[in-house]
This record gives C-alpha cells, sequence and structure tokens, in this order.
C-alpha cells in the first residue's frame, strides 16, 4: 500500500517538477561566459561592457526577442575614472599581489616612486597639540598610512589640516576586512591605495608604488533591450530587468568577475526570456526585458531610461528586477514588498502553495538596485535578491566557481507563477 501512496505523490507532483526542470547547464554556461577574463570584469576597460552588451544583444537576437525602436541598444555617455594599469605595490622590499593584498581606490590618481611611510598619529583627534605638532610636518614626498576606521574624522578636522593632507605624495588606508571595489565618477588629486590591514609589513620605514590612471569624461556605454508583444495586451508591459554591468578591472591582471553581482541576475533575466519566446508560453501582456549599463556606478542606465524611455512608463504593469540571485538558502528578499503589499502577499501565496522557497522576506523602499528609478517614477516594482549562501561582494573572489545557484530553479519559476497571476485570466 505505501509502493502505491509513493507512487500517487509522484505522479501528482511530476508536473511541478518538470516546471523547475532548468537548463542548469547553460545557465552555467551564461555565468561562465559573463565572469571570463575576455568580459574582464564588464566595465570600462579593455571594451568589458561592451562584450557583454553584445552578448546579450545576440541571445535576443537567437531567441527572436524584437529590438525596442531600431536597435537592442541604448547608447548613453558618462565619466568614469580608470586604473588602466595593474597597481604595483612594494613594503619593505616586499612585493604584495594586486586585487588580493591591495587596490588602488576607484578614484586614485596616477603616482609613482619610492617614498617615506609616516604613519597618522590618531592623537591628532583628540589633542590639539598633537594636530599642530603633526601637521606641522611637511607631508610632501611621503605615503601617510591610515586605518579605514580613521577616514570620517579625517574628513572633520579643520580646512588648514584637509589641506596639508593632500599634500602627500600617497594615502594607503589599512582596510580590516575584504578589499571592496567601486566604481568612481571622478578622480581624487592623488594617488590612494587600499591595503589588507593583515598584510601590512608593521616595521617598514619606506614602499614603492605605481598607479596609472585615466579619467574619461565621457565613456559610452549601453542599454540592452528585447520586446515581446503580448497575444492580447500589447499595450500594457511587465517588465524584467537586471544590470549586467560590473567593476571591470585595474589594468589588464586585475578584474572583479561579478559572478553573483550580477551575472547570476542577468542569466536569470536570459532565461526567462528564452521562456517566454517560445510560442507556447507566450504571455497575454507583453514584456519587455531590459539589461542595465552602469548600475555600479550610481544606477545610471536604469535613470537615463526613465528619462528617455522606449515606450511610456505608464504603459509598465509592473517591474521585477533581477540583482545578486546566485544563492537562495535563506529564501529571497523583495525591496518595495511593505510598498506594494497585495503584490507582496500573490508571492507569499504563490510560494507558500508550491514551497520554492524557505522564506520570502520584504523591505521598504531603498535606491539599491535599478528598480529605484522606476519606483520613483511612479513604476510598480520589486527587486528580488536571494538570501545566505556565498558573501563574495566587490572583490575578485566572486567568481563562477564558489556561485552555488541554490535556489535558481525555483526563483525562475516564482517569477513565471507571479507573471501568470498577474494576466488577466
Amino acid at each position: 500500500m505505501n509502493r502505491y501512496i509513493a507512487l500517487l505523490f509522484f505522479l501528482l507532483h511530476l508536473g511541478s517538477w518538470a516546471a523547475l526542470a532548468q537548463d542548469m547547464p547553460r545557465v552555467r554556461h551564461t555565468i561562465d561566459t559573463l565572469t571570463s577574463g575576455t568580459m574582464h570584469g564588464r566595465g570600462y576597460i579593455l571594451n568589458g561592457d561592451k562584450k557583454a552588451a553584445a552578448y546579450i544583444q545576440n541571445r535576443f537576437q537567437e531567441m527572436g526577442l524584437q529590438p525596442l525602436g531600431q536597435s537592442y541598444l541604448q547608447e548613453f555617455g558618462f565619466a568614469v575614472n580608470r586604473i588602466v594599469q595593474t597597481p604595483v605595490l612594494k613594503v619593505g622590499g616586499a612585493a604584495l599581489v594586486p586585487g588580493i593584498d591591495f587596490l588602488a581606490q576607484a578614484g586614485s590618481a596616477s603616482g609613482k616612486g619610492t617614498v617615506p611611510i609616516l604613519l597618522l598619529d590618531t592623537l591628532v583627534f583628540s589633542d590639539a597639540r598633537v594636530a599642530k605638532k603633526f601637521f606641522r610636518k611637511s607631508l610632501a614626498g611621503k605615503a601617510l598610512v591610515y586605518h579605514q576606521r580613521d577616514q570620517k574624522q579625517l574628513a572633520k578636522l579643520p580646512a588648514q589640516y584637509q589641506q596639508k593632507l593632500q599634500e602627500a605624495k600617497l594615502h594607503v588606508i589599512l582596510q580590516p576586512g575584504a578589499l571592496l571595489a567601486t566604481v568612481a565618477l571622478r578622480q581624487q588629486a592623488l594617488p590612494i591605495l587600499e591595503v589588507q590591514q593583515s598584510k601590512w609589513p608593521r616595521q617598514a620605514t619606506e614602499l614603492y608604488f605605481e598607479v596609472k590612471a585615466e579619467l574619461n569624461p565621457q565613456h559610452m556605454t549601453q542599454n540592452v533591450l528585447g520586446f515581446i508583444p503580448g497575444s492580447h495586451q500589447q499595450d500594457s508591459v511587465v517588465v524584467i530587468t537586471a544590470h549586467y554591468d560590473h567593476l571591470g578591472g585595474q589594468g589588464s591582471d586585475v578584474y572583479f568577475p561579478g559572478a553573483n553581482d550580477n551575472a547570476s541576475g542577468t542569466a536569470m533575466l536570459l532565461e526567462l526570456a528564452q521562456y517566454y519566446s517560445k510560442p507556447e508560453n507566450r504571455p497575454k501582456y507583453s514584456i519587455a526585458f531590459i539589461a542595465f549599463a552602469a548600475e555600479e556606478a550610481g544606477l545610471l542606465g536604469s535613470f537615463y531610461y526613465t528619462k528617455h524611455p522606449l515606450f511610456p512608463l505608464r504603459q509598465i504593469k509592473f517591474l521585477v528586477n533581477l540583482d545578486l540571485v546566485g544563492t537562495g538558502d535563506d529564501g529571497l528578499m523583495v525591496v518595495n514588498g511593505k510598498v506594494h503589499e497585495r503584490a507582496f502577499e500573490l508571492l507569499q501565496h504563490l510560494n507558500e502553495q508550491r514551497q520554492y522557497l524557505k522564506q520570502i522576506k520584504s523591505r521598504g523602499k531603498a535606491a539599491n538596485s535599478d528598480h529605484y528609478p522606476f519606483s520613483e517614477a511612479g513604476v510598480p516594482a520589486f527587486f528580488f535578491y536571494t538570501l545566505g549562501g556565498t558573501t563574495a561582494y566587490h572583490h575578485v573572489q566572486d567568481h563562477a566557481q564558489q556561485l552555488p545557484l541554490t535556489k535558481f530553479p525555483e526563483v525562475f519559476q516564482l517569477i513565471i507563477d507571479f507573471v501568470a497571476a498577474l494576466d488577466p485570466a
């Protein structure tokens, strides 16, 4: 009897298991491609962002998605500082490893040379006499070294001391944790290196460094867009978004793969595009897929799109933004879940029915990904990111091999269910 019950259970659930059957080798191949050295971090040197955009465009074309307008690409420009050669740092004769032991700060200026080390005396923050004595010294030609925790207090020093800080040849910031890279839209007045505190030789008296930086006042990049007309309501559009850009690299030897952030979201977007491109899955609403550039530079691609939309924003029924969706052990977070409560209740209901994820949590508004410009323009939008698993973020360890993709098929199916629930009967 138990055997028949087990068989019945299997047959009842066969449909849902089949729906969850995801082409995970294809997903892995997509992520491997986007995080490969040839894409060089999908950023602002070695044409990384352009190579990634061309790859996504080709995938859209292969699926038969339509362009929005005359092209799959929406071009725009912005200023960005770039570290164009792999930085060098030798402290006390010992060479530190770029990308692992140290990085040039995103806004660093160029510079090189052998310079004496001057450690910041933190009593300058609390003792006026010590501060006066310390800043009486010449900082010219020196490497000023201080801890990350001291940066806020440095910024509060009097203007005459701020000017003295800028006289240094180099600033070295000791970081207690992982070295997190960013994107800078302007260049600082002097070179700045960030160094793992545990790698810093305490007794060193001098260092040698090389940083080569260039400010590009008009880096041209592009959003990538594809469109599937709805079978019934073509003027009502569900939008799926993800940013494909990441942090690029520092010279040819250091790059940030950006597997979870956000090759994972881009792969999910492409899988959803593949699903809806099949005639049997054509939705009643139209669906637009937008892969944004320059999210890491301050949501520039999505802000540009909302100011230059290719169809009226009022036609967007709902937008789902995908960023950091490569894990899922601890469930899913929904930004704007507390804003659009009925839509969030629908998500919760769908998840409870199918038991896709351990939990779905909600947050309020947050300007932390590409949903935000749309929300500010009055478009109903959710931002999904998965919880648990890898903590690799904005550093060279966010590579494809460490990305678990624990609940990728389940999140995929939850999105399909959510879009279907938005459809008219």
